[in-house]
């Protein structure tokens, strides 16, 4: 089997130039393509992955400058070399400093701009290397991050090791905080597709019109604000894997394209009518019984069983308190090492406190509560003054979990002043979901509160 062509984009609005580029390096050997402006370069980027975009700084219109800080903003794995005129060396290196490669002036000798994109290639390669060696170091390490001895545990972790090398949709069902991500990254990390991309989608946090558009990407003009054609998740995730975190949030329409996507394989972008084939494995999460959803008739039952292959269930954190201990030495290590605090442990009756707590948040709300003790704490030990969690209070307490969730978002809104910005990004939702929490529960700041 021969090895792939590397993949160059030749852009220039110059003809004579484009074609003598083209001719040359595809008598080199490689794969090349070329585009008369910058507008029609971005849209074949978004279309494939080239290795390497050769581009004139000085074009009408979006200029070489322009188009390079593009490419960077839009993460798009390229290298850049910029082919600028004797005049322009300064902006050559203006260009280096936003992450071309390197440059080349014009007119240039062939041979010498071989050389420059032979070492850019091998950088390019290199660097893919670097980030394929840092996965596999990872992966050693998916399973140990779920931390805890309880059986619950210990069959999550028999779980993902069985589904983790097949190609089976996964379903993971538990309560908000219990780590459904950090699962569904150690069955990506240990499967055949962990070389290629984990894209994670909040389904949550986009609405109807941005889901579509978020999952399949649109063509160029498909509506107001849509410059240029851009690939959506589905095609980010190319090989590998997408994680649709709170997939209960998404519209019956939505389910209906993504039904069809796992059932056909291909998608069609918004405003497009060209269907692409697409290859990714599907892990989905929802903090809901999906089943319950589905005779309640706001999930198609279609779906849920095309996602219900293999079922992951994630036990609430007051299910294994056995498992407390473990997990706050390990936050507590983590954020004395990050913050250079010298801590060695709890005392027994902060420990004795983090036992007998419900936790509604679970275990982000156990490392959230940590965090803020390294922080607040006198060196050696966490004591329960340091514990920012509630008294128990005499009488009958509302333990519904409508109610403990309540009072968890007030207390962090609390602890940042009624920033909600920072209190969304404690609880580990995103700011539009804690809008319609504060919504729901009728809160209101006190008046000189912060509403950041």
């Amino acid at each position: 089997m021969s090895e792939e062509k590397l993949s160059i984009l030749i852009v220039d609005d110059e003809e004579v130039v484009r074609d003598s580029l083209v001719h040359w390096f595809t008598e080199e050997g490689y794969d090349v393509d070329s585009s008369a402006s910058a507008p029609d370069a971005l849209s074949k980027l978004a279309g494939r992955e080239f290795d390497l975009v050769i581009a004139d700084i000085r074009m009408p219109g979006m200029d070489g400058i322009e188009l390079l800080e593009k490419i960077r903003s839009e993460q798009l794995d390229t290298s850049v070399i910029v082919m600028t005129g004797y005049a322009s060396v300064e902006t050559a290196v203006r260009a280096l400093k936003h992450g071309a490669f390197d440059y080349i002036t014009k007119p240039f000798d062939p041979d010498d701009l071989s050389v420059v994109v032979r070492n850019a290639l091998e950088q390019h390669r290199l660097k893919r290397e670097n980030r394929m060696l840092r996965q596999q170091l990872t992966e050693e390490a998916s399973l140990n991050e779920l931390i805890g001895g309880s059986d619950a545990m210990r069959r999550v972790r028999e779980q993902i090791e069985t589904v983790a090398g097949v190609d089976s949709t996964v379903l993971i069902e538990g309560e908000s905080g219990t780590g459904k991500e950090l699962v569904a990254r150690a069955i990506h990390r240990l499967s055949p597709r962990r070389y290629n991309p984990m894209v994670v989608v909040h389904c949550g946090a986009l609405t109807e019109t941005l889901i579509e558009s978020e999952l399949f990407g649109h063509e160029k003009g498909a509506f107001t604000g849509a410059q240029y054609r851009k690939k959506g998740k589905f095609e980010a995730a190319m090989g590998g894997t997408v994680f649709l975190d709170e997939i209960a949030d998404i519209s019956l329409k939505t389910q209906t394209d993504l039904l069809r996507v796992l059932q056909e394989r291909e998608i069609v972008r918004v405003g497009g009518t060209q269907a692409i084939k697409v290859d990714f494995r599907v892990i989905a999460a929802s903090n809901r019984n999906l089943a319950e959803i589905v005779k309640e008739g706001k999930f198609r039952s279609d779906l849920f069983y095309r996602l219900n292959v293999f079922t992951i269930h994630l036990p609430p954190l007051r299910e294994r308190h056995g498992d407390i201990p473990l997990l706050a030495t390990h936050f507590l290590d983590k954020y004395s090492t990050q913050m250079n605090r010298k801590f060695t442990g709890f005392d027994r009756a902060a420990m004795d406190m983090l036992i007998a707590h419900n936790w509604p948040g679970n275990v982000r709300e156990l490392e959230n509560i940590v965090e803020r003790a390294v922080v607040v704490g006198h060196e050696p030990l966490i004591r329960a003054h340091d514990l920012a969690l509630p008294r128990p209070a005499e009488g009958a307490e509302d333990l519904s979990l409508e109610s403990v969730e309540r009072r968890h978002i007030v207390r962090v809104l609390e602890d940042f002043g009624w920033n909600q910005t920072q209190a969304a990004k404690a609880l580990g939702i995103d700011r539009v979901t804690l809008y319609h929490k504060i919504r729901r529960y009728g809160l209101k700041p006190p008046a000189k509160a912060a509403r950041v």
